[in-house]
């Protein structure tokens, strides 16, 4: 483990927004790019930094809504979560990057790869993409049918994602701790992401984009059929580190694989 020397930043946009990120490591260095995933926090990937080289250069982002970061917009789009990450990207000067995603920051990876394709050289999700029903774009009736769970209760539905990404020997207590940090994001924020996300086309976005793109697949949550459908677009890397939130509880054994996918 690397003793990592973090600068806490902030840059602000348009519409109220302001975006909370860390920086460590020597901007002449490598560079990731750290995006979370919904109802998340970029000190999820506080611990994984640690055990990169020390000298890479690594940014965590907290996105709009989320963590430190705040906005006054009303449509958390993924292109907007895209803008809110190419903003950090500009005011640190970032030329190139591994961008890493997980989850919902995988869609905002893929986003950014569309927008700024001259800016990131890889996608890496972390369990992201092979979730079925949620991408690709969903049929109509059934976003709405899930947008409305949590618009009916919010706590409930989050409730729902933490235990449909839980495995089996989940730590019981790792997962109320994440029930707590993902209940605590604005209802209005969380389910209006979340209708966002379904509505994200994801067929359309793989092939718009010539970056790269793998995903480190937790086993017991990889739908085979995702692997038919995008095993020609994504590379899946499938591993037994724990649940859909594997790079918190498994943060050195999450860098090592991301050390092994990294292509540049």
């Amino acid at each position: 483990m690397t003793n990592v020397e973090v600068s806490t930043r902030t840059v602000r946009r348009a519409d109220g927004t302001s975006i909370r990120y860390t920086a460590s490591g020597p901007a002449t260095g490598p560079t990731w790019v750290h995006i979370h995933g919904l109802g998340c926090r970029r000190t999820d990937f506080t611990e994984v930094t640690a055990f990169l080289p020390a000298d890479h250069r690594v940014i965590a982002v907290d996105l709009a809504g989320h963590g430190d970061s705040t906005s006054d917009r009303t449509t958390w789009s993924m292109r907007e979560f895209a803008e809110d990450v190419a903003a950090v990207t500009d005011v640190e000067s970032v030329e190139r990057c591994v961008v890493v995603g997980h989850s919902l920051g995988g869609v905002v990876a893929v986003e950014l790869a569309r927008l700024r394709p001259d800016l990131v050289s890889q996608v890496i999700g972390l369990d992201a993409f092979h979730y079925l029903t949620l991408y690709p774009a969903i049929e109509e009736t059934a976003a709405r049918a899930l947008v409305q769970t949590f618009e009916a209760d919010f706590a409930a539905g989050m409730r729902g994602l933490v235990n449909a990404g839980s495995v089996p020997d989940t730590d019981p207590a790792f997962t109320e701790e994440t029930f707590r940090k993902m209940t605590g994001i604005a209802p209005s924020v969380g389910t209006s992401t979340l209708a966002e996300m379904l509505r994200w086309n994801m067929d359309e976005a793989l092939l718009d984009i010539g970056t790269p793109v793998s995903t480190l697949a937790v086993r017991a949550l990889l739908d085979p059929e995702a692997v038919q459908r995008y095993g020609d677009q994504i590379t899946f890397v499938v591993h037994d580190l724990g649940s859909h939130h594997f790079h918190v509880e498994q943060p050195e054994a999450t860098a090592k694989l991301l050390l092994a996918e990294r292509i540049d």
